[in-house]
């Protein structure tokens, strides 16, 4: 299944974003007010993670969403501010529970500050984000936000259970994932939908959206960690193997490999063993597993685009049709 294209596609992110420069660049702004304390080390942390070189996508998708549904005001910018405090937090709060050593292509902010001030600067974004929550004034808001880090947080806790478990099979594999990050994709086409008062078929739209961009972004991901390199991804390659955790390319080779391989494979996830990794790509490669992971990706990119088939054409519309195509085109 290919990508569902535009005639009007923008094909390079930095194209994507310029859509919403100008908000985008009040987004940053709001980001560092609020990220003024008296407390140094806050200061300091937060700032090296924020900018550390995310692309943003999931307050893009907020700003992106409020001007397809015609929004008018400003609040928007808060919301994408606050999307982006929740997900800077589990960044944190991820590199300590992983023994993460790199992320875009930088030391994690727990090898160079601590894990202990990575954990505690984690809870201040959080507790931040919910201050800025609450300035919202909007319960149907804040409730989607609240119910979005209590999931995350459980998708987290699902993870570590499932951590070393070779076991474990697809669609419990494909829950977790949207837990600890379709979610908070969904929750920014939500919030944006609920911002715009739009109607409840363009809400379910924008959910659906979101939801789909979020899996289709986490399975390239998982493809990455088997199929790159440390210089195109910004992490290790075969990092998540080394942490225990069975992602989609190792749980499909394990399904479709002979005994011996199976063996293999099992005994690298329960251990954490990367020293068979070039034999394990091979398996991986045997299989057809990467192109297996693509393809569920980009059914999920083109649910994606499907979904908001049902909104008004616009710049805005195509620019989100752009990130789902860049979520599973991308290298990195």
């Amino acid at each position: 299944m290919g990508n569902l294209k535009t005639n009007n596609i923008m094909d390079d992110f930095n194209q994507i974003k310029s859509v919403v420069l100008d908000d985008s660049n009040k987004v940053d702004d709001l980001i560092r007010d609020n990220l003024n304390t008296d407390v140094a080390l806050i200061s300091k942390v937060s700032e090296y993670i924020i900018n550390s070189g995310g692309k943003r996508i999931r307050p893009l998708i907020v700003l992106l969403v409020s001007h397809a549904l015609n929004y008018k005001k400003e609040m928007h910018i808060n919301i994408a501010a606050i999307i982006e405090f929740i997900h800077t937090a589990t960044l944190l709060h991820d590199d300590v529970v992983d023994s993460s050593k790199k992320r875009r292509g930088q030391e994690t902010a727990n090898i160079i500050f601590g894990n202990q001030a990575s954990v505690l600067i984690g809870d201040f974004l959080y507790s931040r984000a919910f201050q800025m929550m609450v300035k919202l004034d909007n319960m149907k808001i804040l409730k989607v936000l609240a119910n979005t880090t209590n999931t995350i947080a459980t998708g987290e806790v699902m993870q570590l259970i499932n951590v070393h478990d070779s076991t474990i099979n697809e669609d419990d594999y494909l829950q977790i994932i949207y837990r600890k990050t379709a979610c908070l994709f969904e929750a920014s086409g939500h919030t944006a939908a609920l911002l715009a008062n739009a109607n409840d078929d363009q809400k379910t739209a924008m959910i659906e959206y979101g939801k789909q961009l979020g899996i289709a972004f986490q399975l390239i991901d998982d493809s990455l960690d088997y199929n790159s390199s440390s210089e195109t991804t910004g992490k290790n390659l075969g990092d998540d193997l080394a942490e225990g955790k069975p992602t989609l390319p190792i749980i499909h080779a394990i399904k479709n490999c002979d005994n011996n391989e199976k063996i293999l494979l099992q005994t690298a996830i329960e251990n954490g063993d990367l020293s068979k990794l070039p034999i394990i790509q091979k398996i991986i490669r045997s299989t057809k597993a990467i192109e297996y992971t693509t393809l569920r990706a980009k059914e999920a990119a083109n649910k994606a685009i499907m979904a908001i088939n049902r909104i008004p054409d616009s710049k805005y519309k195509n620019a989100l049709i752009a990130i789902a195509n860049y979520s599973v085109d991308r290298k990195s």
